[in-house]
């Protein structure tokens, strides 16, 4: 639990509220983190740029899970600025973490995923790819409209998308080979 005198000193400013959570998120007690991740979550937007920038400078797995699940908890507004940095930001971690906050918003984030696998940063397709995956079953339908779409490497990506999610993709796939077979 966070203590009284710490409530009190998050009353001030909006940045420094937020400023103040972000750091709780690297607090040692689980509780102060899974508290600091809801009061993000309620912030919302006026958070997502400055969890963006804590997610690029996290030091550990635990600071960017946190971080990832604030930025979860804001759910739909974060998915663009997420997407954006994920095509500003090279480095394998933050994208890793960046992909897992995409698949926890879920639903939200399938289309401008699905718009992003045009990427031409094949390590960044394969991220999009993994929040896809993790999304799951909502995702099936949305990537199946895209099996056969103008865009070569939309198609590809979805494609692979399906496949790589098993059981849960490659009925799609099947389905849509034959029904291209009896055109």
């Amino acid at each position: 639990m966070m203590k009284e005198n710490e409530k009190e000193s998050m009353a001030g400013s909006p940045d420094l509220k937020i400023q103040q959570l972000i750091s709780a998120l690297a607090d040692p007690t689980r509780d102060v983190r899974h508290q600091a991740v809801r009061a993000l979550g309620d912030i919302g937007e006026p958070a997502i740029g400055p969890l963006i920038r804590a997610l690029a400078k996290a030091q550990d797995n635990d600071h960017r899970w946190y971080t990832a699940l604030a930025l979860a908890k804001i759910g739909k507004p974060a998915v663009e600025p997420v997407i954006q940095s994920m095509q500003e930001n090279p480095d394998a971690d933050f994208r890793r973490y960046a992909a897992a906050a995409l698949g926890t918003i879920g639903e939200p984030a399938i289309e401008p995923l699905i718009q992003a696998l045009g990427s031409d940063d094949r390590t960044l397709r394969g991220f999009f790819s993994q929040a896809l995956c993790r999304i799951g079953k909502p995702a099936v339908e949305p990537l199946t409209r895209r099996l056969n779409d103008a865009d070569e490497l939309i198609r590809s990506c979805a494609t692979l998308t399906l496949w790589q999610m098993g059981e849960t993709g490659l009925p799609a796939i099947v389905k849509n080979a034959r029904e291209k077979s009896e055109e």
